[in-house]
Order: C-alpha cells, then sequence, then structure tokens
C-alpha cells in the first residue's frame, strides 16, 4: 500500500486518467473528490464487498442449479 499525505485542494492521480482530490477535512472525516471515465466504476468498499458477495452467492446457487438439471446430484 502507498500512504500519502494530501491537504485540502491536493490530488493525486492514478493512471493518467483518475484523479482523487481531497475537498475536505472535518476531525476524523475526509471528503474525497474522484473524477474518472465513465467507464471505471467507482465503488465505497463497503459496496463493492456486498456486490461480490451477491455474485458469489449467485454462481453458487447458478452452478447447483445447473448440476441438478443435469441430474448430477
Amino acid at each position: 500500500m502507498l500512504a500519502l499525505s494530501r491537504k485540502k485542494n491536493e490530488a493525486i492521480i492514478i493512471s493518467n486518467n483518475v484523479e482523487i482530490t481531497i475537498l475536505e477535512v472535518k476531525g476524523d472525516q475526509v471528503k474525497v473528490g474522484i473524477t474518472a471515465p465513465k467507464d471505471v466504476p467507482i465503488y465505497r468498499k463497503e459496496v463493492y464487498t456486498q456486490i461480490q458477495e451477491a455474485n458469489k452467492e449467485a454462481v453458487n446457487v447458478d452452478g447447483v442449479e445447473a448440476l441438478r438439471n443435469l441430474g448430477m446430484m
């Protein structure tokens, strides 16, 4: 992990097309602005984790159902 110190209105660039700017700092909260192409998905980590878990469940359910349909279960 790369750790960087930034102040309000300072930014970092990722891969030439994603810019992350510190918009505001209040106590232990930091407001971050992200500028990226529309085809780059951006999620809060907790939302991303939920999406990944839902995808795993869907694959597992579909996989079991597919095996049942083949007569293997």
